[in-house]
């Protein structure tokens, strides 16, 4: 039997980076207290979200992977408490810069990088201006406490990437994300559709997500977003096991990651995938990509 606890955090984020440092780092502290050994982090948290605006000042928010600050200090903090932490920076690479998470394992020791393959592109969501298109591909990490996969928030909308990694080999699925009102339609709320998506992902891989969403009204020049929170973790068929509504907080859940090995062999999902068949995925038009 492997067991391990999950913990998904949440809270808000100001102009004052220290200041959200110190709020993550308690989390993390706080989650590991509760027995956590896999804490997820939301999206972007040295800051507040300035995808927001187009604004070239904010370019200089971002640090290369070699040497970044706040991987330094998530390193030492993850090998004081033997904790893994997925952490979400702002990743300048020569003149290219993305949005990227560094996996850090339970000895400290910084393990790889993921950049984020899906960029979106809306009103108060404008991220293409900053980053581009991860090269890295999807990844998986094999980890004291587990092998795991990390998606940065616009990638848990897509299934392909949920299964890319699942059949990589990972155990359990990972989320940090910055989402909440839609500037150009305050009628919309897309929490459930949000929700609903990664619950499918659950479902469809026999295999639990933890998602880490941030809180608050953030205003910027253009628009103002109020991130709706609401960070979960779910079982092996979706079905949410611990949740948070818009408060600061955590939430923890364990698994018993041999148990839902077990179950993923016998549902078939995976033997009876069909990839001869999928060619069109390949494409943009669906064309199939054999002709």
């Amino acid at each position: 039997m492997r067991q391990v606890t999950v913990a998904a955090t949440q809270m808000p984020c100001g102009p004052d980076r220290a200041s959200n440092l110190a709020g993550a780092e308690s989390l993390v502290r706080r989650a590991a207290a509760a027995g956590a050994q896999i804490v997820l982090l939301q999206e972007l948290f040295e800051s507040v979200y300035f995808c927001k605006d187009q604004s070239p000042a904010h370019f200089s928010l971002a640090y290369s992977f070699e040497g970044h600050p706040l991987l330094a200090r998530m390193s030492r903090l993850a090998a004081e408490l033997g904790v893994v932490l997925p952490v979400s920076f702002f990743e300048r690479a020569n003149a290219a810069y993305f949005n990227s998470l560094a996996m850090i394992d339970a000895d400290g020791k910084v393990m790889g990088v993921y950049r984020k393959s899906h960029i979106p592109d809306g009103p108060g969501y404008q991220e293409k201006f900053y980053f581009s298109p991860g090269d890295t591909g999807f990844r998986i990490w094999q980890t004291k406490f587990g092998c795991i996969g990390v998606g940065i928030c616009w990638d848990q909308w897509f299934p392909e990437a949920a299964r890319a990694m699942a059949v990589m080999g990972a155990e359990l699925l990972f989320y940090p994300t910055a989402i909440g009102s839609e500037p150009q339609d305050p009628r919309l709320d897309s929490r459930e559709h949000w929700r609903r998506a990664m619950q499918g992902h659950a479902a469809s891989n026999c295999m639990p997500v933890i998602a880490s969403n941030r809180i608050g009204r953030e205003v910027g020049e253009s628009c103002a977003i109020t991130f709706y929170g609401s960070s979960f973790i779910t079982d092996a068929t979706g079905g949410i096991t611990a949740e948070l509504g818009q408060e600061p907080g955590l939430v923890t859940a364990a698994f018993d990651l041999d148990e839902l090995a077990r179950t993923r062999a016998a549902w078939g999902l995976f033997r009876d995938r069909r990839p001869d068949l999928y060619l069109p995925l390949l494409t943009l038009d669906g064309r199939d990509a054999g002709i």
